[in-house]
């Protein structure tokens, strides 16, 4: 008898903590937000099929490229985007939190990279002009801005004509966004499809600027 009561009791349990999960979820998803500095390290974790190489494969940096990262972090990707533009060319890591970037900044200059330029600014609003960037890449971004529509169109007004835009999404991530919607965002701002490379839970999105 008590181990029914104490199995039913473990059950109400896990049972209350899996709807408050997914109401926690819901609620992060209706009210879009940036991982707080106090979670840093969840996105420092190794990242299945939205790979720092699969990354690389699809932004295709080259040396002497200036190239725009919008939500940065810590630098996940950002460190590796900038010793494949070596040399003269520059990562702009933009990020909505300080704390990121002096991180970021810690790190860079731990591991003496000097090509990457830390940004505090929203990516609703980019402090550049027109045409200013060859590439720009997100991963994990697009989905905490809550204006999605707005961003795109801020991207694709600072990314030079015939240059790159990859976008990285992959679940458990509440704010995921799904290949179609990314697609159909995208287009709207005027970006033009080229691929995508992964799985519909986990991928990058490849589009590209007309010239």
């Amino acid at each position: 008898m008590v181990t029914r009561r104490v199995t039913r009791a473990l059950l109400g349990l896990l049972g209350f903590v899996a709807v408050a999960g997914v109401a926690y979820a819901l609620r992060w998803r209706q009210h879009p937000s940036p991982c707080p500095y106090a979670r840093r390290r969840w996105i420092d974790l190794p990242r299945p099929v939205i790979t720092r190489t699969r990354l690389r494969a699809l932004l295709a940096p080259q040396s002497g490229e200036r190239i725009l990262e919008v939500g940065s972090g810590t630098g996940h990707y950002t460190l590796p985007i900038a010793r494949q533009l070596e040399p003269g060319g520059t990562v702009h890591a933009v990020d909505v939190q300080r704390g990121m970037l002096e991180q970021l900044r810690t790190q860079a200059t731990a591991r003496d990279c000097t090509n990457v330029v830390p940004v505090h600014a929203d990516g609703q609003t980019l402090p550049y002009p027109d045409d200013t960037f060859d590439a720009a890449y997100l991963v994990l971004t697009l989905g905490e801005i809550p204006d999605q529509q707005r961003a795109l169109a801020e991207l694709y007004r600072v990314v030079k004509p015939g240059g790159r835009l990859v976008v990285g999404e992959l679940l458990p991530d509440p704010h995921f966004v799904t290949r179609p919607t990314l697609r159909r965002r995208a287009s709207r701002e005027g970006f033009e499809f080229d691929a995508f490379a992964g799985t519909r839970v986990g991928y990058f999105g490849r589009f590209h600027v007309p010239a």
